[in-house]
């Protein structure tokens, strides 16, 4: 084998496509099919910073109130925006918290705080919510990763290492690169191709082992770990599942399924993402990104254009997939939370846009044992203060841990050895009356 031919194939197994960001975004963390009794987190995550106020908390005939009137919901007493009626069918899975207090306004600190539940610390990197549950639930067989993203990269693992960082599948229409073996290598039923392949890998591990060996500390059993979990899902049947085109079973994917999710990347993914439950992934993460509506906000949210507003598509892509998860009887192991960084302004500026606001804003939970169609806490009728149940971030991240079954007060060590909450450094308690 050449040396040229071998750093390529270096390359391919690591999932690297040039750049050392993309690779940690890309560490496999090994994981096949979750037995029924283990539990899945889907995270929906709105970059840019929410509006809850034009969403879960809307202020009618306020001078804060904005363009949009509540609707409604299945759950009497509950209401919410007029232009999410896929998700006010299915809000009796979902509990809504309208009294986060996060605090942090700024977009990186808010995004690192929500993941994480710490604070930015330039001295120690604290693993996102989606890395502690692919740690710490993750079956040992499972030959798909353990944590995924959809359409951008999630906060990554932290302390924890390379193993527990995101998969990151960019665009949830087409199958992520470098799953396969190389061309001449991928036919299963040869045997001269099968062995090349491990001869190959073998090779290949053998110079990780040497790193290893030699004693070059954490990163290279790491680098070693990496490349083996690469290696399996290059051989995993499961990897089929990030095919849209055909359910988990082989049939082909019925086109009124897709077509209700909305043809975009969100709705997209979040057909994925009950793919991805469906065969057992602990941890998913979907992104829908541009709420920072400093300007025209209520025509971002809500328009009649092709693919509608982020409202719009959040409606049609949640909606569907709760409704989805709940009819495959999916939901009852399936944990959903939906946050972003911080939320937005009561007071509408001159541009017709909201602000960053951390004060007070909503988060939603749903799913597996959480008592939904419900709200907790409260905020002032003008939407600018807590009036009940303050809520902290440390409480947010409790209660989605123990919906999962993990012990909040579960702790791990980081590399120095010292114990770290996985609910942030003053830790958090679990909301009450939502479980």
């Amino acid at each position: 084998m050449s040396r040229r031919h071998f750093l390529q194939h270096v390359a391919g197994f690591s999932l690297m496509a040039g750049a050392s960001q993309l690779f940690l975004q890309n560490i496999l963390a090994a994981a096949p099919t979750l037995k029924r009794e283990h539990k899945s987190l889907i995270i929906f995550w709105m970059g840019g910073g929410p509006s809850h106020m034009d969403t879960w908390d809307l202020k009618p005939g306020q001078p804060t109130g904005g363009e949009f009137r509540p609707m409604k919901t299945k759950v009497p007493g509950v209401e919410i925006c007029e232009h999410m009626p896929k998700i006010a069918e299915q809000i009796d899975s979902l509990a809504i918290i309208r009294s986060l207090v996060s605090n942090e306004a700024s977009h990186e600190r808010g995004t690192i705080l929500m993941h994480t539940a710490y604070a930015p610390n330039p001295a120690i990197q604290f693993p996102s919510m989606g890395s502690v549950v692919c740690h710490l639930i993750t079956p040992k067989d499972l030959s798909l990763p353990g944590f995924i993203s959809i359409s951008r990269p999630a906060e990554g693992p932290g302390f924890l290492g390379m193993a527990y960082a995101p998969f990151t599948v960019q665009n949830p229409g087409s199958p992520p690169q470098n799953i396969s073996p190389p061309r001449e290598l991928a036919d299963e039923k040869s045997v001269e191709a099968n062995v090349r392949l491990r001869n190959r890998y073998g090779l290949l591990g053998l110079v990780e082992q040497t790193f290893v060996n030699e004693d070059r500390g954490e990163a290279a059993k790491a680098h070693l770990d990496v490349y083996r979990k690469a290696f399996d899902l290059t051989a995993s049947k499961l990897k089929t599942v990030f095919d849209l085109t055909k359910e988990n079973d082989g049939r082909p994917m019925d086109p009124k399924v897709r077509e209700a999710y909305g043809n975009n990347p969100f709705g997209q993914g979040c057909l994925l993402a009950r793919k991805l439950v469906e065969v057992g992934v602990p941890a998913i993460e979907i992104s829908l990104g541009g709420w920072d509506n400093h300007n025209n906000i209520f025509n971002a949210l809500h328009n009649n254009s092709a693919q509608g507003g982020l409202v719009d598509r959040l409606d049609r892509g949640m909606g569907t997939l709760i409704r989805e998860l709940k009819e495959r009887g999916l939901l009852q192991h399936t944990v959903l939370l939906w946050m972003g960084e911080f939320g937005r302004t009561p007071r509408i500026n001159q541009n017709n846009g909201r602000d960053h606001w951390a004060r007070c804003w909503s988060v939603v939970i749903g799913g597996g044992p959480i008592k939904g169609g419900q709200v907790y806490g409260a905020t002032s009728a003008d939407g600018m203060d807590v009036k009940d149940k303050p809520c902290t971030v440390g409480d947010l991240f409790a209660t989605v841990y123990q919906a999962l079954g993990i012990a909040p007060e579960t702790q791990i060590r980081d590399p120095l050895g010292r114990p770290r909450k996985i609910t942030g450094e003053r830790g958090g308690k679990v909301l009450e009356g939502l479980l």
